[in-house]
C-alpha cells in the first residue's frame, strides 16, 4: 500500500537538474553500471554516483545529457565508489531504467517544483 506524505516531506526532498559531464565504466559493480559525474551547478557542484542503465544507454551518448538527481542524500559506499547522489529515473518491466530527464533544458542545478 503506498504510504501517503505531507508537503514538508516532499519539500525536504532535494530534486535538481544536472547535467552529465564524465561516465566511466564500473567493472567491480555487482550488476552493470556506469560511474557518472554530474554537474548541479554553482551552488552544488559535481556529484558521482552510479547508475544501473547500460542496457539503454551508451557512454558517448550520455556526456552532455540533464538529468534529474537527489542530491541531498548522505554519501552511500558502492563498492569502491562512494556514491554522492541518486539519478532517478522509472523502471521498465524488463527491468530497464529509463532516465527522467527534464523535456527542455534549464539550468543545471534547478530544483524540481
Amino acid at each position: 500500500m503506498m504510504q501517503t506524505i505531507g508537503w514538508d516531506d516532499f519539500q525536504r526532498v532535494e530534486l535538481r537538474a544536472g547535467t552529465i559531464v564524465a561516465v566511466d565504466e564500473f567493472p567491480q559493480a555487482r550488476k552493470p553500471a556506469y560511474i557518472l559525474t554530474v554537474n548541479f551547478g554553482d551552488e552544488i557542484g559535481l556529484k558521482r554516483t552510479s547508475a544501473q542503465i547500460t542496457s539503454l544507454y551508451n557512454k558517448t551518448d550520455l556526456v552532455g545529457r540533464q538529468v534529474v538527481g537527489v542530491v541531498n542524500f548522505p554519501p552511500k559506499q558502492i563498492g569502491p565508489m562512494m556514491s554522492e547522489c541518486l539519478i532517478t529515473g522509472f523502471y521498465r518491466p524488463d527491468g530497464a531504467v529509463v532516465l527522467a530527464v527534464p523535456d527542455q533544458a534549464v539550468a543545471d542545478g534547478a530544483k524540481l517544483a
